[in-house]
């Protein structure tokens, strides 16, 4: 079935982003941001060729659904999500904005990323593997890759100039922001890893581990920011295939990156493009995770 063309870039009134990222555009609008989550598609630190059709989408109104979810745990930097409520000057894009851009408030962002671990997996399994610990965090020796763990761990995190999630211990994010924020923003984490992972379960998908960014305002208010446990700042894997031991199956570029490998792609430019049937195969693991979550059809 074919695809709608994915969005990879965009223009309003004939004006450049503010801000790019790898998947969003930032427009500043003075008071306020406008967030704009493309189809692009990254891997391995590249931004690739081809985009993923209604990505953008799924990554704007899953996150919509977990921040009105959360709200009395934390509250949240988005304002309106509904186009037709936008400023007159945004209306007229409604073709690009709708569905897949939000107006949020302006904060100072925490340079540390906020990380939940409810499972041995990623960089945590490799650090396990080289010191038996995560971020600094003791574990029980013999665990294997993807077993549960006892209690969920926080493990915060930090950017290097060269975009990679660089893993610190819980000490040293308090030397970058202070303790006392630290340990309000581990609570935070916490809890809205947990109310995440029940509601996911009960869904029949396992939130294996998921970060969390968040901003302060001029009054040092804490907001729960960016995105919220969408498959690209989440591990979300199906619970009737789970089998510890190994890694798993997932709702998210899992397909990208095996047909990255399967090419034997050097990792560095020109970046690859990719064929319609990892597309596509890609797009329906966005679709079905905001389907099962959410518990309806994409808009």
């Amino acid at each position: 079935m074919p695809v709608a063309a994915p969005l990879l870039e965009t223009r309003l009134n004939g004006r450049a982003p503010h801000r790019q990222g790898k998947v969003r555009d930032i427009y500043d609008l003075g008071s306020t941001l406008l967030l704009i989550a493309t189809d692009r598609i990254s891997a391995f630190d590249y931004v690739l060729g081809s985009g993923i059709p209604d990505k953008g989408k799924v990554l704007t109104q899953l996150s919509a659904f977990w921040f009105g979810q959360t709200r009395s745990i934390v509250p949240n930097h988005v304002l309106e999500t509904d186009v037709s409520r936008f400023p007159p000057e945004l209306r007229r894009h409604a073709d690009i904005l709708a569905g897949r851009s939000m107006l949020v408030r302006k904060t100072s962002p925490v340079p540390v990323e906020c990380v939940a671990r409810g499972y041995l997996s990623g960089s945590g399994w490799k650090d396990y593997l080289s010191t038996g610990t995560v971020c600094g965090i003791p574990l029980p020796a013999g665990l294997r890759e993807s077993d549960r763990l006892q209690e969920p761990i926080f493990t915060p995190a930090t950017k290097a100039t060269s975009g990679h999630d660089i893993n610190i211990s819980e000490s040293e994010a308090a030397a970058l922001v202070g303790a006392p924020l630290i340990e309000r923003l581990r609570a935070l984490t916490m809890a809205l890893y947990r109310f995440g992972a029940a509601h996911a379960e009960q869904c029949g998908i396992i939130l294996a581990d998921t970060k969390f960014e968040f901003g302060l305002t001029p009054d040092g208010t804490v907001l729960l920011i960016d995105e919220v446990m969408t498959p690209d700042s989440s591990r979300y894997w199906p619970k009737d295939q789970y089998v510890p031991g190994r890694p798993q199956s997932s709702f998210d570029k899992q397909f990208v990156r095996d047909y990255l490998e399967q090419i034997h792609w050097n990792k560095q430019p020109p970046v690859p493009s990719l064929p319609d049937e990892v597309v596509a195969r890609t797009r329906e693991k966005y679709r079905e995770a905001y389907r099962r979550l959410v518990g309806s059809e994409l808009a």
